[in-house]
């Protein structure tokens, strides 16, 4: 089969790549870097000629809803259309535990691009996943003000990004099911806790600063709603294996 990876040189990305090459697909990765523009649409037919299946893992990283929902109306828009144009037979969506309780920034716009891809006439699979191990270094970076380390309070279940691209390859594999089974990882964890770990870890000197986020993003992560319900697929390296095999 061959398969193109939108986004495929990002933290699931590379991973969905590397799977679905070791079990002997053909794999078209489309990223800016490899001449595709998802979001004009710049590459896009070409890229597509003879893909069977297109998984998408595309993102961008923004706290606006504005940008994000611009971001993912106009990726998934052309992706759909390229893909419909192209023959596209499957079209595999990563999405995001939760979103639907908490609907504004990124959330918003994995709320948009699910609503596109319901109604963008390729046959779809959707799957929801919780934030990535990796996530923790990348909040830490962007939540940095000198020494102090602002911390939203938050419950999470953190999965591993390899994991999730199996499970994506896995439902690529399969024939079109609409909405899966949500994925996360084996344990519930206070983001606080995760990223003292790996200041501990990497043996950087940060003081945490717990931060209450407001209105329904803040409430829904207080509260455990983005975290997998009962039945949800589970993976099975928690964030500690991975620090530590990172």
């Amino acid at each position: 089969m061959t398969i193109a990876v939108a986004g495929g040189t990002g933290t699931v990305g590379r991973h969905v790549v590397a799977t679905a090459r070791e079990r002997g697909h053909h794999v078209v990765s489309l990223s800016r870097a490899e001449g595709v523009d998802l979001v004009s649409g710049r590459g896009l037919d070409q890229a597509l000629q003879d893909v069977d299946t297109v998984i998408d893992v595309s993102g961008i990283q923004v706290l606006s809803t504005k940008k994000a929902v611009d971001f993912f109306t106009n990726a998934t828009q052309n992706l759909l259309a390229a893909g419909k144009k192209a023959g596209v037979k499957h079209h595999v969506a990563l999405s995001i535990v939760g979103i639907d309780k908490a609907n504004s920034g990124l959330y918003a716009g994995k709320l948009v691009q699910e609503d596109e891809v319901r109604h963008g006439g390729v046959p779809w699979t959707i799957l929801r996943s919780t934030q990535f191990h990796e996530f923790v270094p990348m909040s830490i970076k962007a939540a940095s003000v000198g020494p102090l380390l602002l911390v939203p309070m938050m419950v999470t279940q953190p999965v591993a990004a390899k994991e999730v691209a199996a499970a994506l390859v896995d439902a690529a594999e399969a024939r079109p099911r609409g909405r899966i089974p949500d994925i996360g990882g084996p344990r519930t964890e206070q983001l606080k806790g995760l990223v003292a770990a790996y200041l501990a870890k990497t043996r950087q000197k940060k003081r945490i600063v717990p931060l209450h986020v407001p209105g329904p993003m803040g409430r829904a992560m207080r509260t455990g709603a983005l975290i997998p319900a009962p039945g949800s697929a589970v993976g099975r390296q928690t964030f500690l294996e991975w620090l530590d095999a990172a």
